[in-house]
Parts: structure tokens; sequence; C-alpha cells
């Protein structure tokens, strides 16, 4: 009888890893979501902002449901849109980059980014992801970030990797920095200093100050607010990627507390309180496509104008 009630129970817990692996492969990395949150960080009287944040597609030319459902948002009439990195999981993924960001060739942009944006994604097992931060493997494979930049450049976007940039929505000033990819360490938070200083040089003073980097580190965190971000943007960690229910992500992929992998959080450093959005992403690596728990997303923030 004990036997039996062995056999009975590695058969209902071999039937629960399969159905498992059934939803997170095959049914909720194509669930794709819009996570919305308003944050009243404007001066008051502004008109708001519709702010829509992208990160993570890790896309391939394939993959037409992702493509469709990002060219779509072209419908919500974002007045900014905000690229955190990891755009590509293929070496013709600009193919689908194109196809997907076409709608948004009207509208301000920036981006960052990640280190799917200069290597191809390799074979490895899956199981190290949570282990820690992942390596950089071996023999990398390098992608065409050149295409991929003159593409995002073509759209009017501006490139904030160590760099800063003033862009005007509806009619206000609103300056942005960022660093490139944090996790392979090619961050150069100095080299944004002169470019800061210039901007706050300018007799018209912004309304907002953006900082935006792929991966949260806990060093970027700090480092923007004391740069004065009034609002800090980030992807990289996919949400974790594969959640439990009732306890969350198991990982982070760098050193950012769990309970803040995904969604609006805030960030106290130096003195300073600011609010951070770290998106979960839309995309997997095509070598470990799966998500459980955690829907693939793009952020909708609306920013108004804080009370008088």
């Amino acid at each position: 009888m004990q036997a039996g009630l062995i056999r009975t129970v590695a058969g209902a817990v071999a039937g629960a890893a399969a159905a498992s692996a059934v939803w997170g492969i095959g049914i909720e990395r194509y669930l794709f979501t819009i996570r919305r949150a308003e944050l009243p960080l404007l001066p008051p009287g502004s008109p708001d902002i519709r702010l829509l944040h992208l990160s993570d597609l890790h896309m391939a030319p394939w993959q037409r449901a992702k493509q469709r459902f990002v060219r779509e948002l072209g419908d919500l009439e974002p007045d900014l849109v905000i690229d955190t990195g990891d755009n590509l999981g293929h070496r013709i993924g600009l193919l689908g980059i194109k196809a997907a960001f076409e709608p948004f060739r009207v509208v301000p942009g920036a981006y960052v980014w990640g280190s799917n944006d200069y290597w191809a994604p390799m074979w490895k097992n899956p199981f190290k992801y949570f282990t820690g931060p992942s390596a950089t493997p071996p023999k990398p494979s390098r992608l065409d970030t050149a295409a991929l930049k003159a593409y995002l450049d073509d759209l009017g976007w501006a490139d904030l990797d160590n760099r800063a940039a003033r862009l005007t929505v509806k009619g206000m000033p609103i300056d942005l920095f960022g660093v490139d990819d944090p996790h392979r360490g090619y961050d150069r938070a100095q080299a944004v200093t002169a470019g800061l200083r210039g901007l706050r040089s300018r007799s018209a003073k912004a309304v907002l100050t953006l900082g935006v980097a792929h991966a949260p580190y806990r060093r970027i965190l700090d480092d923007f607010a004391g740069r004065g971000a009034d609002l800090i943007l980030a992807g990289h960690t996919h949400g974790g990627q594969v959640r439990v229910p009732g306890v969350g992500a198991l990982v982070t992929n760098c050193d950012l507390p769990r309970d803040q992998v995904r969604g609006v959080s805030d960030w106290t450093a130096g003195g300073r309180t600011v609010p951070i959005n770290v998106s979960a992403g839309l995309g997997t690596s095509i070598y470990a496509p799966v998500r459980f728990a955690c829907r693939p997303e793009v952020s909708l923030l609306t920013l108004t104008a804080r009370a008088s």
C-alpha cells in the first residue's frame, strides 16, 4: 500500500509539472498585457503625459503575435516611448522590431541597450538562471547593433547610452539621462555629467528628469537618485520570469530586491525617494521560452500634475 501511495504522489507531481510546463511554454508567454500606473510627477496645471515603457522584447523574426501586440499599442496614443533594451533575440530580430515599432515613428522616444542588443542568445542550462546573475557566454556571437541603432535613430528616438538628452513632450521640456547595460558593466555614469550640466544650464528648466537603464542594479539606482532623477525606468528582470504563487519572484538576475522585480515601487538613496518602474518585459530567450505566473508586459505610465 505504501508503494502504491508513493506511485500516486509521484504521478500527481509529474502531472502537475507537465501541466505547468504546458502553461508556461505554450500559453502564458503569449498572454501579453499592459501594466498601468499613475504617477503625480508634473508641475501643477500640467497636462497628463502617457509614457509607454517597452523592454526585453528579445525579438525573433517569426514572433508575429508579439509584433502585432506592440504595433497595436500605437492605438494608446502614447506621448513618449522609452525602450530599456534587450530588443533582439535573434541575429535577424531587427526585422521583427521594424514591424512592431513603426507606429511610433511620430512619437518622441529614447532608448538604452541591454546585452541582447549586442550579443545573440546562446543555449545554456536554464536552471543556472536561479543560481545568480547570468554570466557572459564564453563565445558570444555579435548582433548588428549598428543597424538597430540606425533604425531607432531614424524613428527620432534619443540614444541615452551613457548620455543625456532633452525632449519636448506636449510643449514641456523633459530631461533624460541613461547608461549602457549595467549587467555587462558597460555603464559609465560619470559620462552623463557634462551632458546633464549642459541641459540644466539652459534658460528653460525641465519639468521632469528621467533616469533610464536596462538593468536596475542598486549602484545605478543610487546614482540616478543622486543625479536628480524624478523617475527611473529599467527592465532586465523579466519580473522573475518564473514566479511561485504566494511567494513571487525567485530571482531578479541582478541585486535588486525580489519584491521590486516588476512594476512601480520606491527607491531611497542619498536622502531622496524616487519612484522606479521595472518592466517585466515582453520576451524570453529563444532557448528558455517559458513564463509562469509572470505574464509578458509593457508599462503604460500616466504622468499627472502634482497637487498645488
